[in-house]
């Protein structure tokens, strides 16, 4: 059990001047990750994206914002609940557009290899392992990349 108000920031990273607390550690999960997510006006913690095998649902604890969702955007305030499924469906990105700072909690399915796509860089994101220490974690853009035998010996 965690009080949010009470979480330790001892895992603690900077993503686009955004805070993002990890309270991964805090549980003995198996199928889920859990973060929480500040973020100051103007700001957002993420890029617009989607994920090819992550579902996930995102609580909004304070604030206000826009969450950019499946190509369109929308008011969310505190109580607003959005689920996100993978796929294109559920590309998805929270704004602050508010005045005050935004504070909201992720719940979603882990473990196992992730791919994410960028819609509006063309990037592709692929990574292994734990959220907040990854065995490997790969960005690139999504251009065609090599062939499948470019640089193998005949």
């Amino acid at each position: 059990m965690a009080n949010l108000d009470k979480i330790a920031r001892d895992y603690y990273a900077q993503v686009d001047a955004g805070n993002y607390d990890w309270v991964v550690d805090m549980f003995a999960r198996i199928h889920l990750g859990y973060n929480l997510t500040v973020v100051p006006p103007g700001k957002r913690a993420f890029p617009y994206h989607l994920h090819h095998k992550l579902e996930e649902m995102f609580f909004i604890l304070e604030g206000t914002g826009t969450l950019r969702y499946n190509g369109e955007e929308f008011p969310i305030k505190k109580g607003d609940v959005i689920a996100c499924p993978p796929g294109p469906e559920g590309a998805h990105q929270i704004i602050n557009t508010g005045k005050a700072q935004m504070k909201y909690l992720s719940v979603s399915n882990s473990g196992g290899p992730e791919v994410a796509e960028y819609p509006d860089s063309g990037k592709v994101g692929i990574m292994c392992g734990p959220w907040e220490n990854p065995d490997l974690r790969l960005i690139v853009k999504n251009d065609g990349g090599i062939g499948y035998f470019d640089g193998e010996s005949d």
